[in-house]
């Protein structure tokens, strides 16, 4: 699991706005806005959560740390 601020941080690392996101990973802007603005871990179906994560992966992004353990992320 990953953390709305990790989602924020990912997309800053490699300059995508919330619509390039969602176009990239097949979700509605407006669901990424949403998990981007929940605190924690985004409540939302696992299958978008997953998603993203992997759209950002594909990316470059690397997710480290956990929700709880310093959540961060970096580029490979």
């Amino acid at each position: 699991m990953i953390t709305s601020c990790q989602i924020r941080a990912a997309r800053a690392l490699i300059n995508w706005s919330a619509r390039e996101l969602a176009e990239k990973s097949k979700v509605g802007v407006a669901t990424v806005r949403r998990m981007e603005l929940a605190d924690g871990i985004p409540s939302s179906n696992a299958q978008t959560l997953d998603l993203i994560i992997k759209t950002l992966q594909k990316a470059g992004i690397e997710f480290i740390g956990t929700p709880d353990d310093r959540p961060g992320v970096r580029l490979k």
